[in-house]
């Protein structure tokens, strides 16, 4: 076995996991919100980290236990074009350069 080992599990009603403990007795514990998608994450070595979604469930937000915050922006086909990440003063931005425009297909709503 090695410390990846996952011996216990446990999910919540919607078949989300919500607590992992592996044979090193590592612990992960995660939250979600109404669309499935993880709004909270924290280890047994105190980290963790939150996240916000927009209502197409694409991450905007998201901060970790350092402090570090991130900002992520999408065009209007869901394709990630920006993320502005700010730790104490210092801010990082990456910006996608999407060679091509949205399809029709990609437009439609379901």
């Amino acid at each position: 076995m090695s410390s990846f080992d996952i011996i216990e599990t446990k999910y919540d009603d919607r078949e989300n996991i919500i607590y992992l403990k592996y044979i090193d007795g590592f612990e992960r514990w995660f939250e979600y919100n109404e669309n499935n998608n993880i709004i909270y994450y924290k280890n047994s070595r105190d980290y963790e980290y939150r996240h916000e979604y927009d209502e197409n469930n694409n991450l905007i937000y998201s901060k970790n236990s350092s402090g570090v915050e991130k900002y992520y922006k999408y065009d209007e086909c869901n394709r990630k074009t920006e993320i502005t990440e700010q730790e104490f003063e210092n801010i990082k931005i990456r910006e996608y350069n999407l060679r091509t425009k949205c399809s029709r297909f990609e437009l439609m709503e379901i």
